[in-house]
């Protein structure tokens, strides 16, 4: 099989959080569907620099700066194609509609405009997720503690968070499940259940994340409006992809001290992982809030953290912006 058209597709939000649509226009193949703005890559050219090029084109702006993001492969009646998708950070000039294309800023949550390119559905639902995803350790500081931390990370941003007590009695875990879901109702913040930790059902519960174990057992997505996984290596990356999955955790990318004898990727081996990743990604394993940037810099979501979190607002803002 022939390898699938490369095509680089740019994420722009303005400053009141709207993402950037544009209809294909007359002419090409499914005219009409609304997409993220790009195009085709030409030789020699790195997917920034097709970008670059595409979106002056199409839009008129330049000077961007851009970061990787995701690589979704989709196979249309006309062409099989791989979107690159690129968060564009910065531009200069006016966004206009230079080949006559329609042009919607699309406000995340709400419905988007139809039809849209198919390879781009499940985009929408991961640019709710934030930068930063905690997990909790009440086992080890104590519950009340552990909602004090939340608290806290909750009034700095924190809108992620996985109940990861997997030693915890079942009627414990419940209990904790329910506080957790209390405390994040607060501040609009989504909570997931580790899949082996007691409470998956509590009311509120708005996913489960898989061990790396659960995730390769798995034959079919379980039934909850979020589910992600924890992967050690590429080949649990696809498996989770295959799933539908809606993201995962990568690491160790260093040492930890729940994990001391597992060989850690490294930054490097981190970096060449998420490249070209099919979802959304986050480091995990010895992570700081100051590892935000760096991650997102290399193509993940973000870092996921089971200790550091705690020191989100501590030294600017953790990357929650």
């Amino acid at each position: 099989m022939a390898n699938p058209i490369a095509v680089v597709a740019g994420i722009l939000q303005d400053e009141r959080g709207r993402i950037l649509l544009t209809s294909r226009p007359l002419g090409r193949a499914m005219a009409g569907y609304w997409e993220f703005p790009g195009g085709k890559l030409e030789n020699g050219e790195t997917h920034a620099q097709a970008l670059e090029r595409e979106l002056h084109e199409e839009l008129g702006i330049q000077g961007l700066t851009s970061r990787p993001w995701l690589t979704r492969e989709y196979h249309y009646p006309h062409a099989r194609v791989a979107v690159h998708f690129r968060h564009v950070t910065g531009w200069q000039g006016r966004v206009t509609a230079c080949e006559g294309q329609g042009i919607h800023w699309q406000i995340l949550g709400d419905a988007a405009p139809s039809p849209l390119l198919p390879a781009n559905q499940p985009v929408f639902k991961w640019l709710t997720l934030p930068p930063v995803y905690a997990l909790t350790r009440a086992a080890e500081v104590g519950e009340e503690q552990a909602l004090e931390q939340l608290r806290h990370g909750f009034s700095h941003g924190l809108r992620l968070v996985q109940v990861r007590e997997k030693g915890m009695a079942a009627s414990a875990a419940i209990c904790f499940v329910e506080a957790v879901v209390r405390e994040a109702r607060r501040w609009g913040a989504r909570v997931m259940v580790n899949g082996e930790t007691a409470g998956q059902d509590v009311d509120g519960v708005q996913g489960i994340h898989l061990t790396s174990r659960q995730l390769l057992m798995a034959t079919e997505r379980p039934s909850f409006p979020w589910v992600a996984a924890s992967c050690h290596e590429a080949r649990e990356v696809v498996k989770a992809a295959e799933l539908g999955l809606d993201f995962a955790v990568l690491g160790p990318v260093q040492v930890t001290r729940s994990h001391p004898d597992q060989w850690p990727l490294g930054w490097a081996g981190f970096a060449e992982s998420v490249r070209e990743a099919p979802l959304p990604l986050y480091a995990i394993g010895g992570m700081a809030p100051t590892d935000v940037w760096r991650a997102r810099e290399m193509g993940a979501q973000g870092v996921a953290m089971l200790r550091q979190w705690s020191a989100l607002g501590s030294s600017g803002d953790g990357g929650q912006r």
